[in-house]
């Protein structure tokens, strides 16, 4: 069985006083998943942006796969695909 889909991401990235925060927005056309993640610039380094951007952003993605896992097990709690005896769920930090 094909199946192909296509989900709609935002990245949004906001920068002030060497913190960079980011919203990655995520729409599967079903659900709405929204994840975040912070950079903070060491007052003794250099203050590269792009680098508290990548950072945030890898964070706030990290945040957002955390976040489908747990919609996954969810889901396949729902549908009757529970965990094998003797191996309990996977955390969503796995």
């Amino acid at each position: 069985m094909s199946h192909v889909t296509e989900w709609k991401t935002r990245i949004y990235l906001f920068e002030e006083d060497r913190t960079t925060h980011v919203r990655i927005d995520l729409d599967t056309g079903t659900t709405k998943l929204t994840g975040h993640g912070t950079a903070r610039c060491n007052p003794t380094d250099a203050d590269v942006p792009e680098i508290g951007d990548e950072l945030a952003a890898a964070r706030a993605l990290e945040d957002l796969g955390a976040q489908l896992k747990l919609l996954a097990f969810g889901d396949m709690e729902t549908a009757g695909a529970g965990p094998r005896a003797g191996t309990p769920w996977a955390t969503a930090s796995d």
